[in-house]
């Protein structure tokens, strides 16, 4: 293994958790926002935090979908060369 290799493999391994972790935040606010409503969700209850988890689970699966047209056809990621 070359340190090229190595450097390339960090590189596509942090442009991957970047892109994982900026979705998951996102998806979940909006799971957040759309079954227990922003001014409650402190005070959510069983089933709307169920909801939320549901919301995220199908945004992260939309997401997957979405990057196959928009980056490689062999990945779930939307970032080019990862």
């Amino acid at each position: 293994m070359t340190s090229t290799t190595v450097v390339k493999t960090a590189t596509t391994y942090g442009k991957d958790l970047a892109e994982r972790v900026i979705w998951t935040f996102l998806l979940a606010a909006g799971g957040v926002a759309l079954a227990a409503g922003p001014g409650d969700m402190l005070n959510a209850s069983f089933w709307e935090t169920v909801g939320t988890a549901g919301v995220a689970a199908v945004g992260s699966l939309a997401k997957g979908l979405f990057a196959r047209v928009v980056g490689d056809r062999n990945s779930a990621s939307t970032a080019s060369g990862v």
